[in-house]
């Protein structure tokens, strides 16, 4: 083993009779190096992206929520009354949500409201994404509305406007007068206090109401479509969630009629798509790093033509043919470690780089200026065991060429 080694390493960075071996060696390497720094910076871009995707939606998702296993509303009652005496939980909002016609002015749209309490005020992310106004939805007593921001674009509304915004719903209990149709609609009026931007889907879709205005509208007493409990942050684990043993507590002392969700539980369709799309990106990474190894094999292949007398040497010396084919094999290796090492320097600096200076901008108008890096270890960890393998299964290839 330490000859087939000492041989390979000779051999890798001795001078060559054809100098093209050495260019092709070389742009070998090169490719490893590039392959593999594309891959870290891919990764970590996307892990920026991940995160921030994960925070846009962590501002509007509770640590928990609980919600009714049938139907669409339950009673806020005593049954909750064990969260009030529960150190981990910083809040617990109660939320009405349900789609209502809504008219400003001359326009019109149907969105999706949710009818909020001042707990929720305090408590939720969305504060941090206010870009007009503010998030206060009681100024007094008169009843205020935050919009998303394509919902206020659409209907033409603002903070600073004094008319008010009027919400319909169909009456439950009310008959309706097929003569005068109106009549059995419901309707609060709301004064815009604020507009909050997300994300695109978001932004077209909310707006958020004091919660007795949503219950007047709803003709409900306690009733609420959700409960929303935030928990203190020394609660949650390294990534942010609910621990698994509080969610089985809670799910037991409520019983088979609700159902208590973490963050990743409530938006199982993004976890998982995130998840998808980064071992996608890993997958089709290490399929061009697949091509671009096969430099590897031509590199080998001409050098075993050039070193035929020197194998046959070794043979009459004794050496057998596993000797022999690996020193190539670990030449091939060799080839690929030093671009894998070069390449993750390479990739770590463009990282640094971007972090510390943001030279790449996101286009448009985003949360954020810069193209987002987060470099996660485990990602350099797979990057080296994935192009390494490719490597060694490439060099391998050559070892029938040897006899």
């Amino acid at each position: 083993m330490k000859l087939s080694r000492f041989i390979a390493r000779r051999y890798l960075f001795a001078r060559k009779s054809h100098q093209v071996i050495n260019l092709i060696s070389g742009i070998a390497a090169a490719g490893i190096a590039v392959g593999c720094a594309a891959l870290v910076v891919i990764l970590s871009v996307y892990n920026g992206f991940d995160l921030v995707v994960r925070s846009l939606s962590d501002a509007h998702t509770p640590d928990v929520r609980i919600t009714p296993a049938g139907g669409k509303v339950f009673d806020y009652d005593s049954r909750f009354d064990f969260l009030d005496g529960d150190p981990r939980v910083a809040a617990a909002c109660g939320v009405l949500e349900e789609r209502v016609f809504v008219q400003y002015g001359e326009r019109e749209k149907v969105v999706t409201a949710r009818g909020v309490d001042s707990l929720y005020e305090r408590a939720t992310g969305l504060r941090d994404y206010v870009v007009e106004g503010d998030f206060e939805l009681k100024f007094g007593q008169l009843n205020q509305v935050v919009l998303g921001r394509t919902v206020a674009l659409e209907l033409g509304a603002r903070p600073a406007f004094l008319q008010p915004l009027t919400a319909w719903f169909p009456g439950r209990t009310a008959k309706v007068d097929m003569l005068d149709p109106l009549a059995s609609l419901r309707q609060v009026k709301l004064h815009p206090a604020g507009i909050v931007s997300l994300e695109q889907e978001f932004d077209q879709k909310y707006m958020f109401m004091p919660l007795e205005a949503m219950r007047e509208l709803l003709e409900y007493s306690d009733e609420v479509s959700a409960l929303e409990v935030y928990l203190d942050s020394s609660v949650l684990d390294r990534h942010g969630m609910a621990p698994k043993a509080l969610l089985r507590e809670w799910q037991a002392a409520l019983g088979e009629d609700f159902k208590v969700s973490d963050r990743r539980q409530q938006n199982t369709a993004l976890y998982k798509v995130l998840v998808y799309e980064k071992i996608a990106i890993f997958l089709i990474m290490l399929f061009v790093m697949l091509i671009v190894s096969f430099n590897i094999f031509g590199s080998l292949s001409m050098l075993i033509i050039e070193k035929r007398d020197d194998i046959a040497t070794l043979h009459a010396m004794g050496a057998d043919d596993s000797l022999v084919s690996g020193i190539f094999v670990r030449e091939g290796w060799m080839i690929s470690l030093l671009g894998i090492v070069s390449g993750l320097v390479l990739g770590l600096l463009v990282c640094w780089a971007q972090m510390r200076f943001g030279f790449v901008k996101m286009p448009g108008n985003f949360v954020i200026d810069a193209y987002p890096v987060v470099i996660q270890p485990l990602d350099l960890v797979l990057t080296v065991a994935g192009v390494s393998l490719i490597g060694l299964l490439i060099s391998f290839l050559t070892r029938r060429l040897t006899r």
